[in-house]
């Protein structure tokens, strides 16, 4: 059997959760410091890059669809591989509801290295909702940190007429604020589970990524399948 928490009256328990309480409210209010922060960085203009979606090759500009703010996640891409990388497929498998972004004047929307038509297959493959472009013939993706072969990454940008600036980016376990996968693991005893965490002993833990759904398993969750997809 695997361990589990020590079992302690109420009044206990009660104070223990007052204790990491505050420190969670601490916390919330440094993320709030640190969104304002964030309010406050300047922005660097973008080159016109020519981006390609489901309807053929169009400027990154209109990639906002009249919208005047833009996050892109840049999905990892690997030529000729029929999974692509789990991590990014199960990260994007998340957002089925972005209609909300409307009421603040943005969008959300997946670019790729991988060649539009390939990317789209793959997007219908793995049930993704997300809109798709594919940057294959532009430099847009290597110049805001995913390169061909290279790493996934979030950026987002501002439009002012036909001009883009780019505000922000972030890459690695910066992507994770992003995510409500880790937001709830993280409320459980036992956490993610794995080895790299600070869990008390015999606590479950197994290698990183051990548990994350593989790129096929999220096909056959939410793939073309099923009826809503």
């Amino acid at each position: 059997m695997n361990a589990t928490p020590p079992v302690v009256d109420t009044a206990t328990w009660q104070d223990r959760l007052a204790a990491l309480r505050a420190r969670e409210k601490a916390a919330t209010r440094e993320l709030d410091a640190i969104a304002a922060e964030r309010r406050r960085l300047p922005m660097v203009e973008m080159p016109a890059y020519t981006l390609e979606g489901e309807n053929g090759p169009l400027p990154l500009a209109d990639v906002f669809d009249g919208r005047r703010q833009l996050i892109t996640y840049h999905h990892m891409w690997s030529a000729g591989r029929e999974w692509q990388c789990p991590g990014c497929t199960g990260f994007t498998s998340q957002y089925t509801r972005l209609e909300f972004l409307d009421a603040y004047d943005a969008r959300f929307v997946v670019v790729t290295q991988g060649p539009i038509g390939e990317a789209l297959a793959y997007k219908k493959r793995v049930g993704n909702r997300m809109p798709w472009y594919s940057t294959a013939g532009s430099p847009f993706g290597a110049d805001v940190g995913a390169p061909r072969d290279g790493g996934y990454a979030v950026n987002v940008f501002l439009r002012d007429g036909d001009t883009v600036y780019r505000t922000w980016h972030t890459d690695g376990r910066g992507t994770e604020q992003l995510s409500h996968t880790f937001g709830l693991v993280d409320l459980l005893p036992y956490g993610r589970q794995e080895e790299w965490q600070d869990s008390p002993e015999g606590w479950p833990q197994s290698p990183t990524y051990s548990r994350w759904a593989s790129s096929k398993d999220i096909a056959a969750a939410y793939g073309p399948h099923t009826p809503d997809a």
